[in-house]
């Protein structure tokens, strides 16, 4: 028996001998990781855009630290009223002058409820300054180079952007649900040109006249996939289906429909062409979006073509196209 005793307290002292070795052991194997993370970095941010007949809009903006308020005001109070902006067109330069959504020409003011993502109505309610002008010389013209230079707080920042001739669609057409000849999609057809890079945006408008003599819908709208380039169908013809991006305003229509153009609608699309800084910009911004809350998702570095800074200076070159949709 006491020979017994004597085994269990060895047995014991051994086990208790292996983990301290084992602790010992793991311990002397760990290394302290310091991560240094840098701190926080005012920028400025730029959403620039200009298009082919229409003046240069130019939001300017500080960058907000991700622990900042996220209210209306403190938003508000990000957007910079002191800078000196002016845009080139290689020959002539024009001063943007500070001005308010009111202050905006009709198709400058839904460009910018554009930008913003607000209905046209609503634009107005918010005290948003921006850098334009109604100097018709201004206005975008294809085949020129566009500069954007800020000057704020004693830096100069700079960016350029090109308007390249618009590719029209080839071809473009309503057809109807088998399941419901009422309703349908908007389908249409590109030859892209060969050799050449191209880059385009798809939007769109329903132009019904509705009792108060307005059109049905006032701004365009874009799909969830209205940028893209022809790297994979250089010099390809193809065809195409995109969705109504509107907001429904009619309650009789059928809900499982909500995404489709009913019968007796008249559509507007706006093709236009960007370089490839733009798509670049625009293709990583949707990325981001899109996957926004997912942990699992690839993070998404926005590219910039403003030196310096955040943000774009987004130059496009749209050609219009109107189809009807008849019983």
């Amino acid at each position: 028996m006491e020979n017994q005793s004597i085994d269990q307290h060895l047995f014991l002292l051994t086990r208790l001998l292996f983990l301290y070795l084992s602790v010992l052991l793991l311990f002397s194997c760990t290394k302290e990781v310091e991560i240094d993370i840098p701190g926080y970095q005012e920028q400025l941010v730029v959403d620039g855009r200009i298009e082919t007949d229409g003046f240069p809009i130019v939001m300017l903006s500080k960058s907000q630290n991700i622990y900042a308020a996220t209210d209306l005001s403190s938003y508000l109070q990000s957007f910079i009223e002191d800078a000196q902006v002016m845009v080139s067109d290689g020959s002539q330069s024009y001063e943007l002058q500070l001005m308010y959504a009111s202050e905006l020409p009709e198709e400058s003011q839904k460009i910018l409820a554009e930008m913003l993502d607000v209905e046209f109505d609503e634009v107005f309610f918010f005290p948003i300054p921006v850098y334009s002008t109604i100097d018709p010389g201004a206005k975008g013209a294809v085949n020129k180079t566009y500069t954007l230079t800020i000057d704020h707080n004693g830096k100069t920042y700079s960016g350029e952007t090109t308007l390249f001739p618009p590719v029209p669609l080839t071809e473009l057409w309503f057809e109807p649900e088998s399941s419901n000849p009422d309703y349908s999609f908007l389908y249409a057809k590109l030859s892209d040109p060969p050799n050449q890079y191209n880059a385009y945006k798809w939007e769109a408008k329903r132009i019904n006249i509705q009792a108060n003599g307005e059109e049905l819908d006032t701004l365009f709208r874009t799909h969830i996939n209205a940028y893209f380039d022809d790297q994979f169908f250089d010099g390809i013809t193809f065809e195409f289906a995109t969705p109504n991006r509107q907001k429904r305003k009619d309650p009789n229509l059928l809900s499982d429909y909500k995404r489709y153009y009913h019968v007796g609608d008249s559509a507007v699309v706006k093709f236009s062409r960007m370089d490839r800084n733009v798509f670049d910009f625009f293709e990583k911004k949707a990325e981001q979006v899109n996957s926004s809350g997912n942990p699992f998702a690839t993070p998404v570095n926005i590219p910039s073509n403003i030196s310096g800074a955040l943000g774009i200076w987004a130059g496009f070159s749209p050609c219009y196209d109107t189809v009807y949709f008849t019983p």
